[in-house]
């Protein structure tokens, strides 16, 4: 029953988290983010938010800065919006899946294309 519990909290988190990144900061460091994934501790104390930035490397340095700096803004928001006894401190980890998956389909095309007809 935990276990339910705790994925439909951080469902909720993420949802709410994508709301205030989205609406609420207005940090110019903070570009194009998505929140791909929030993981939170089993004690509702912590929680992890992955996230993934459209942008260079510096871009993705510049965007994490921004967000952690705006963590207790994030932490005060969902205190107010949240109905839950205990509202996890939020920490950002970056989400390079996507990053990982274009690449691989690019190696992947590049790979198709040079292979010889008769193989």
């Amino acid at each position: 029953m935990q276990g339910k519990r705790l994925d439909r909290v951080n469902q909720l988190l993420k949802e709410e988290i994508a709301e205030i990144i989205g609406r609420e900061l207005k940090d110019p460091r903070i570009g194009f983010v998505t929140v791909t994934e929030v993981e939170t501790s089993k004690d509702l104390r912590h929680a992890k938010v992955f996230v993934s930035i459209l942008g260079s490397d510096s871009d993705w340095a510049q965007a994490l800065a921004a967000l952690e700096k705006a963590a207790g803004f994030i932490h005060g928001n969902l205190i107010r919006r949240l109905r839950l006894r205990v509202v996890p401190y939020v920490a950002f980890r970056p989400d390079r899946s996507m990053a990982h998956a274009a690449h691989i389909t690019e190696i992947l095309e590049t790979l198709k294309g040079s292979a010889s007809p008769g193989d």
